[in-house]
């Protein structure tokens, strides 16, 4: 006979997390607003239910690996529509952050649809109930960039040539991202998978069944790559003074934020300076979170330049988005099929044995070096 039990009380003090599952108290705004995101046609997972009973009190298996026993902590979301296509939500304060709801629906205006358009679009925006001060945006459920290694020199720079084109048509518009880093950069690329992976647990399949792996690359699968997270971006018409007290965002690296005194400047080039730390730090030379790979010198010279600690000397989008279209122009279709290997990773011979026969395969049929959407 199944135990009884009560969701209500079924909440881990403040602080104390990790316990036996129970709901953190930063889950309960979840909870409460469950049912009005249902009457607006948005369905969530079974944890933040009001009559939610944790799965695991009814079978043998340790809450740990269950679904409806992943803790989410913030303000995103995943969510099922009524027409049953997987969203992310994410709850805002339109007072606090005053920009992103006007930003996102800019970008996904009509007048902007364009394939050079790489912002993620805000499907729709839902106003805060009444008693809540909190507004939803909804958007694509997008996929992690660790969920989705690159195999090939051509896979990386079809990101190369999406990122960079993205921020430059916002810069076309005036617009400046002033968060771009790599944790910001999404990829829509659920084809890739037999099972799309849980949005809160990458490495595991959404229903929790086992491990989720990509069972199709991005050549034969080409992917479309988003900059995401536009609450400190920002319009600036013509004649509005470009300049922000800095720190912002989360590139700790920025020249300009580390001058003692830092005056005011410019958001544009900070966003060059942080796409093109992106690449320096997760290809070039590596990082923290990243291994830097070889093969990419051919990239060096355009990253130093947009890395310049000045940034007046640092090229405008439109110029590094040029000049990277020269540079991948020059790139041999043997050098675009290449393997990525780690700077100090050594590689078997049956690894390379099996990726050029894969690549040889591909040439043959005609599959393009870099994918094509």
């Amino acid at each position: 006979m199944s135990a009884v039990f009560d969701p209500q009380t079924f909440v881990a003090r403040q602080g104390i997390y990790g316990m036996g599952g129970e709901l953190r108290p930063s889950e309960l705004f979840w909870r409460k607003h469950c049912q009005y995101l249902k009457d607006h046609g948005y369905t969530l997972r079974p944890r933040y239910q009001p009559n939610w009973r944790p799965s695991w009190l009814d079978n043998s298996r340790d809450w740990t690996i269950c679904e409806d026993g992943l803790a989410v902590s913030g303000m995103l979301m995943d969510a099922t529509r009524a027409d049953g296509t997987l969203v992310m939500l994410k709850a805002i304060d339109p007072i606090r952050s005053p920009d992103e709801i006007p930003v996102g629906k800019l970008l996904s205006s009509e007048h902007l649809v364009s394939p050079r358009n790489h912002c993620v679009p805000h499907l729709e925006v839902l106003e805060p109930p009444e008693g809540s001060e909190k507004a939803f945006i909804v958007m694509p459920l997008l996929v992690r960039m660790e969920a989705l290694p690159f195999k090939t020199v051509g896979e990386a720079v079809d990101f190369f040539c999406q990122i960079f084109e993205g921020l430059e048509f916002m810069h076309e518009h005036n617009i400046a991202h002033e968060d771009c880093k790599y944790n910001n950069i999404m990829a829509d690329a659920h084809s890739l998978f037999d099972v799309p992976p849980h949005p809160f647990a990458r490495y595991m399949k959404r229903d929790f069944s086992g491990k989720a792996s990509p069972v199709a690359s991005p050549t034969s699968k080409p992917i479309k790559y988003y900059l995401i997270d536009f609450d400190l971006s920002k319009e600036y018409p013509s004649g509005v003074p470009r300049l922000e007290e800095p720190p912002w965002g989360g590139d700790r690296t920025v020249p300009e934020h580390l001058l003692p005194d830092a005056p005011p400047c410019n958001p544009f080039p900070v966003d060059v300076y942080c796409l093109g730390n992106v690449v320096r730090e997760h290809f070039l030379d590596g990082c923290n979170f990243a291994k830097a790979k070889k093969g990419f010198d051919f990239m060096r010279e355009l990253i130093g330049d947009m890395t310049n600690p000045d940034p007046q000397n640092r090229p405008q989008m439109s110029e590094a988005n040029s000049r990277l279209k020269a540079i991948v122009g020059g790139l041999s279709d043997w050098k675009l099929r290449s393997p990525i290997v780690e700077i100090g990773q050594r590689v078997k011979v049956t690894k390379l044995v099996r990726h050029w026969t894969i690549q040889l395969i591909r040439k043959v049929r005609g599959v393009p070096a870099i994918p094509k959407l």
